[in-house]
This record gives C-alpha cells, sequence and structure tokens, in this order.
C-alpha cells in the first residue's frame, strides 16, 4: 500500500501534466456559434457553427459583364425573397470563369446596401458540410432574417451520399426548408454529375432509369437554372475595360484591346476570372494595387 507521501506526490504530478497539456491546446477560434450583427457567415459543420465573414470578397454588380440575362432573372428572384415574398432556390451552372460565384455574392451585397428590403445574409457551405444541412436549417430557421444558403462548385461522383441531405431540404422531408431561406449552388455540370457516370450507372444497372434517377432529380428541385457559357470577343474586351476603368488603369482603348487579345490567346480562354487576370497583372506593371 502506497504511502500518504507518494499519493500526494502522485497527484502534483498529474496535476502538472494537466496543466501542460492545457497550455499546449490550441485556442478555441474567436467565432460566435449563433448569428451575429455580420451579413455573410462560413458554415462550419463538423463545430456546429456560424463563422462571422467580416468583409466578402466581391466586385460590385455593375462589373459583371457578358451575363445581363441570367443577372436580371437572379436579381429578381433575391429582390423577391428579401421583401419576403416567393422565390425559388437557383443552380447556376456552365463554364468556368464565367461569373457564377460572383454573381451571387454580387447581388448579396447589391441589396443589403440598398433600402427597403429585409435583412438578407449569405451563408457559404461546402460541399462536404452537406450533410449537416438539417442542422444548419434549425438554427437559422427561427432567427428575424432571411438566408441565402451558398454552396460554390457543387457536384457528386460515385459513392456520395451527401446529396440526399440536400435533396431532403429542397423539396420534401418532414422538415423540409424554412420559409426564411433559399439555397444557391454554382456547378459545372447541369446535372450536377459527371456524363460518363450517368452513362456508366444506365449501362450496368439492372434498371437503368432508376439508377441515375435519384442523383439526376436533384437538379430538378432547383426552380431556377441559369446557364453560363463562354464568351466572344467583344464581351471579353468589354469586361476587360470594365475592370481596368474600376481599378483606374487609364489605359488607352487600343492598347488595352491588343493586350487583351493577346492574354485571351496565350491563356487559351475567354472569360471574366481571365479578364481580371489581365487586369492584375496591368495594374502590376503601372505600380498598383487592385
Amino acid at each position: 500500500m502506497k504511502s500518504e507521501d507518494q499519493l500526494t506526490e502522485i497527484a502534483a504530478s498529474l496535476a502538472r501534466i494537466a496543466r501542460s497539456l492545457e497550455a499546449l491546446a490550441p485556442e478555441a477560434p474567436d467565432v460566435a456559434p449563433t448569428l451575429g450583427s455580420e451579413d455573410a457567415y462560413h458554415w462550419d459543420g463538423d463545430a456546429g457553427f456560424l463563422m462571422a465573414v467580416p468583409k466578402v470578397a466581391r466586385v460590385p454588380l455593375g462589373m459583371l459583364k457578358g451575363i445581363d440575362a441570367v443577372q436580371d432573372i437572379l436579381l429578381k428572384n433575391t429582390e423577391q425573397f428579401a421583401r419576403g415574398h416567393g422565390a425559388n432556390n437557383a443552380l447556376l451552372w456552365g463554364a468556368r470563369g464565367m461569373g457564377k460565384s460572383s454573381l451571387v455574392k454580387a447581388i448579396h451585397g447589391d441589396i443589403t446596401a440598398r433600402e427597403g428590403f429585409e435583412r438578407l445574409v449569405l451563408i457559404e457551405i461546402a460541399r462536404e458540410d452537406l450533410e449537416t444541412l438539417p442542422a444548419l436549417m434549425r438554427l437559422i430557421g427561427k432567427e428575424a432574417a432571411r438566408f441565402i444558403v451558398f454552396c460554390d462548385d457543387l457536384s457528386f461522383d460515385s459513392g456520395e451520399t451527401s446529396y440526399k441531405s440536400l435533396k431532403t431540404i429542397l423539396d420534401g422531408g418532414l422538415e423540409g426548408r424554412p420559409d426564411n431561406v433559399l439555397f444557391y449552388a454554382t456547378s459545372n455540370r447541369r446535372h450536377l454529375m459527371p456524363r460518363d457516370m450517368i452513362e456508366n450507372e444506365r449501362s450496368t444497372a439492372i434498371n437503368p432509369g432508376e439508377a441515375v434517377e435519384e442523383k439526376v432529380s436533384l437538379s430538378d428541385r432547383f426552380g431556377l437554372w441559369l446557364g453560363f457559357h463562354n464568351c466572344d470577343q467583344p464581351t471579353f474586351l468589354s469586361m476587360v475595360r470594365a475592370y481596368a476603368d474600376h481599378y483606374g488603369l487609364g489605359l488607352d482603348e487600343e492598347t488595352l484591346r491588343a493586350r487583351a487579345i493577346e492574354w485571351s490567346v496565350t491563356r487559351g480562354a475567354r472569360s471574366g476570372r481571365v479578364a481580371i487576370q489581365l487586369v492584375r497583372t496591368l495594374a502590376g506593371e503601372m505600380g498598383k494595387a487592385v
């Protein structure tokens, strides 16, 4: 049997170990578990809290060129929602770099800067956190605000099941989607899954139609399908000019046009993303920040 002195010494050693472990433990992130005063948040599905985003990386709505038709549709839909009226979930799909995610963030910024709307909050959710959507819905469904839950680059590969949580939220399920929540997503794929995967499941399944129906039908639950397509040269040049004017580069039309055409040829693409990359390069050459 250990003496009283030995037990005391063991207790003191355990206390020192506990203090050392506490000192090594990382500090908890400075985030709020519930909604604060900010207008944008990132949802941490593992921890179950909203991380405030004080400054959203976005451009003014007027700077987006070549997507006027889809811009008008999404803006009207979002305005209706921010007024408490009927609105649809939206899937923005198509060519890379054509402003899908930029449009969502720009419209949110445009509406929050104007009067006459209810409070509109943008919440970004990663594709990997879609299975925690029901928990997010319960958290924000009681809040006195309206929410756009936004998932960028949404798609599903073989074996993934997280789409089932999204399908239940979008349409169906006992709880469904709260009235104060819309879901916006961007994707390079019209049906959110690769074509070869669709064809493979159809060719190997006992019932080809049912094999892909569950996943393909997910896109049907978006009331708005907005397509983004590669732009022509005049549209690309207008994008470059809009960015150059916004950042005050002061380049003449002939010089800017020549650099834009050369840049698009070397990159093998024309898009808003390619345009802003050129403008950043030009600004750097001129010793300006963007």
